[in-house]
């Protein structure tokens, strides 16, 4: 389940917790919007990665090239 589905979830079952009175309901929803918006940090978190990673990659490739045609004019 994405991020964004788990706090809307939560907050359903938050609200639905308070309407009633039921404890267990609004802690248990708490939880899952928590969770929910731990899930969107982690993904956001590894889609930065990710890009270092393109990033990295590609000057890597950049600087080899480099290296071959300077050894290639020799």
């Amino acid at each position: 389940m994405s991020g964004k589905s788990d706090q809307v979830k939560g907050r359903a079952k938050e609200a639905a917790g308070i309407l009633t009175g039921d404890k267990d309901l609004e802690s248990e929803g708490k939880a899952d919007r928590r969770t929910g918006e731990a899930n969107e940090k982690v993904d956001h978190a590894k889609d930065e990665v990710d890009e270092m990673i393109d990033k990295a990659t590609a000057e890597v490739e950049q600087a080899a090239d480099k290296v071959k045609d300077a050894l290639d004019r020799k």
